[in-house]
């Protein structure tokens, strides 16, 4: 009898499945910016941080390639056109088609997926506030809910950062940092889930909490090593 297709069990292969590439790579770097590895920076860029977690070891590809990708600041929107990040965000798609989770064409994800993801959330519904959420939590609920798990559990960090709110017109050349010409690449990212805003390409979540390194504040610091990345899906 044919094997029912599963879910992995990692936060940004949920994400992808809900909201494509952007979700994913909020989860990423909510999970680096709660290991102290990445920070937002000028108004709307991630940047790398100099905490202790800053150079690995990163179990999860995704994340891996989001810290490697930020060799300078970034914002959300670039960050996809950077090469590393985009082959990282290709395996992730490949090994979720191969699980019989995501279609090709038309692009989104399966029956068998849609049928979990409303599963998950019926277990995970979105909470009042971060409470004691663990870090798997907190990035199981933004994985789930997107913007609106942000906006509940990670504001500062989420707003600073340019996943959410006015922050994200540093994408629009507002805030020119020396980013370079990092957006031509996005259009590149094909082949997710599309959004439901009409927009470019899938969901935009937008991970994250309180600027800088104060990582307690918003969950409770309770660190389980969450990440996200590619491997295993089969």
């Amino acid at each position: 009898m044919d094997r029912t297709p599963s879910i992995p069990p990692d936060a940004c292969a949920v994400a992808l499945l809900r909201g494509g590439a952007r979700a994913a790579l909020t989860v990423a770097v909510l999970g680096l910016h709660l290991r102290g590895v990445v920070e937002a920076g000028r108004p709307g860029t991630l940047r790398r941080a100099g905490g202790p977690a800053a150079a690995g070891p990163f179990r999860r590809p995704l994340e891996k390639a989001v810290r490697t990708g930020l060799y300078r600041p970034a914002g959300p929107r670039e960050l996809p056109g950077r090469a590393v990040v985009r082959r990282a965000l290709a395996r992730m798609r490949a090994e979720l088609r191969a699980a019989g989770l995501l279609r090709s064409l038309p692009p989104g994800p399966t029956r068998a997926a849609r049928r979990e993801l409303a599963a998950l959330r019926a277990l995970h519904p979105l909470p009042d506030g971060p409470g004691d959420l663990s870090h798997d939590q907190v990035l199981l609920t933004v994985a789930l809910h997107g913007e609106r798990a942000l906006t509940v559990l990670v504001p500062v960090f989420a707003r600073d950062s340019g996943l959410t709110g006015r922050g994200a017109l540093a994408d629009e050349g507002l805030f020119p940092f020396g980013r370079g010409s990092g957006l031509r690449g996005i259009a590149g990212d094909g082949g997710l889930p599309g959004r439901h805003d009409g927009s470019h390409g899938p969901g935009t979540d937008a991970p994250t909490h309180g600027t800088g390194h104060g990582h307690g504040a918003d969950f409770g610091g309770h660190d389980h090593g969450a990440g996200c990345g590619s491997g295993g899906y089969g």
